[in-house]
């Protein structure tokens, strides 16, 4: 079902035309998680978005206590359908999912992508596979188990963390050529891509925060500062998955568009712990995120196999 398409240098609309991403994910009013941490930044980048909110809530769930809602799966396909009947879905360029509040909306994601995909095949799925399974994030049952099993064949580009990666490669990883071997593995299921967004390197320093991006052909890795909050704000991974679509569809190849993200995710997670906050800084960084002061060159690695060679 991925549309397999060329990643070097993609660009949804060829640059010439306001790209739009469909992204479904959680909202909280208060804080930045899910669509409260993605869709302003893939804004400032020059991506039009146009959010469907699987759950509403108070605050993200790390606070221990929220209120709101999770939505009917039903009712985020009849959204759809009344974004279909008045002739824009052809319009939407990508599909991107987070946070979801229960299994029967993953499938009801699935649906929404085929229903984009009918009308418009070079349309993209990225996929952040939330699962739930460190800092008191709370998802509902069945999902992780959803998110396993499915999402690889669906997806065009996948973006899990350290832990998410070895829940889809079933095994434990630990070094960056293991990472690579389990993003190839993930691949032949059908992305083209995988995004570590957080990988976990026991050659790598303790000071460190490292990000992995590959395909069946390339695969590239970087570093930024591991900042010590006395409690790790949340939504890093929404952000970090939205400015790397964001730059994705508007042109920049495989490994500008890391350079980019780590920066600028690196920027309002600097900012956040200048100040102080456990909410991410996200739009007193704004400028960062459009054009971040600092870079993080990424160098080409190889997965065991091809280190053995």
């Amino acid at each position: 079902m991925a549309s397999k398409i060329d990643w070097t240098g993609y660009s949804a609309t060829g640059n010439q035309n306001m790209n739009n991403v469909l992204s479904i994910q959680s909202h909280v009013v208060f804080g930045h998680a899910g669509n409260s941490a993605a869709v302003f930044p893939m804004r400032r980048l020059g991506v039009n978005v146009w959010p469907l909110n699987t759950v509403q809530f108070s605050n993200h769930t790390q606070y221990g206590r929220w209120t709101g809602q999770v939505f009917d799966a039903a009712q985020l396909e009849h959204i759809i359908d009344g974004i279909g009947a008045i002739g824009v879905l052809a319009r939407c360029n990508a599909v991107l999912s987070g946070y979801l509040g229960t299994a029967d909306q993953g499938r009801a994601v699935v649906e929404i992508v085929r229903t984009v995909r009918a009308v418009n095949p070079r349309a993209l799925f990225f996929c952040d596979p939330v699962m739930g399974q460190t800092g008191g994030c709370t998802v509902a049952p069945g999902i992780e188990d959803f998110l396993v099993t499915t999402m690889p064949e669906v997806a065009d580009a996948i973006m899990p963390n350290h832990v998410e990666l070895e829940k889809l490669a079933g095994r434990t990883i630990e070094t960056v050529e293991e990472a690579v071997d389990a993003c190839r593995e993930i691949i032949a299921r059908g992305p083209c891509i995988v995004l570590v967004k957080h990988l976990l390197d026991r050659n790598s320093r303790a000071d460190t925060f490292n990000m992995l991006v590959v395909t069946a052909t390339e695969a590239w890795f970087a570093q930024r500062p591991l900042y010590p909050f006395a409690r790790q704000p949340v939504g890093v991974g929404d952000l970090t998955s939205a400015v790397f679509v964001a730059r994705t569809l508007q042109g920049d190849s495989l490994r500008t568009a890391l350079e980019h993200t780590l920066a600028a995710v690196n920027a309002v997670v600097k900012a956040t712990y200048e100040a102080g906050r456990y909410e991410l800084e996200i739009v007193a960084s704004q400028d960062e995120i459009a054009k971040p002061t600092d870079r993080f060159p990424a160098i080409r690695v190889q997965g065991t196999e091809a280190a053995r060679a």
